[in-house]
């Protein structure tokens, strides 16, 4: 599984404007289901709350990566969303997330999606990359930087 594939140039934010959970999901949402007409914003929020309510997908280390399975898709959906200032994710370690990946998934594709899942997560652990994503001046940069990532794993 490549993770750079699966993230559109449109579903990439790296400067969020969000200062909240639910607005970092909903400018999040907004930018995946661009061109995607199987998809609302308003159903991506939705799903993506619900997942939120069952425990925070702020996993530490200044990250977030929500996610959550939708019946009309056939693919995964990769979203990406920086924030300098951070903002309140309700992180496992109580520090401000900066860092979002969105996922969606079929609804039915619980394989694709922990791998997509677990992949991720693997990227993120080096804090040279989590740095360099920090540090990127824009869209086209941090596509080559996850790009680069997901070839050195």
């Amino acid at each position: 599984m490549n993770i750079a594939e699966l993230l559109q140039p449109q579903a990439i934010v790296p400067s969020l404007r969000a200062s909240n959970k639910r607005e970092v999901l909903e400018e999040l949402a907004a930018a995946v289901v661009q061109g995607c007409d199987k998809l609302t914003r308003d159903q991506v929020v939705a799903v993506l709350l619900e997942r939120e309510n069952l425990g925070s997908t702020g996993i530490g280390d200044h990250i977030a990566i929500p996610h959550g399975k939708l019946p009309h898709l056939d693919h995964l959906i990769l979203g990406f969303g920086r924030s300098l200032a951070g903002i309140n994710f309700e992180s496992l370690d109580g520090k401000p997330a900066h860092l979002f990946f969105l996922l969606l998934a079929p609804e039915n594709s619980i394989g694709l999606h922990l791998k997509a899942l677990a992949k991720l997560s693997k990227m993120l652990k080096d804090a040279g990359f989590r740095r360099q994503l920090m540090e990127a001046p824009d869209g086209d940069s941090i596509v080559r930087l996850i790009a680069a990532a997901d070839q050195n794993l």
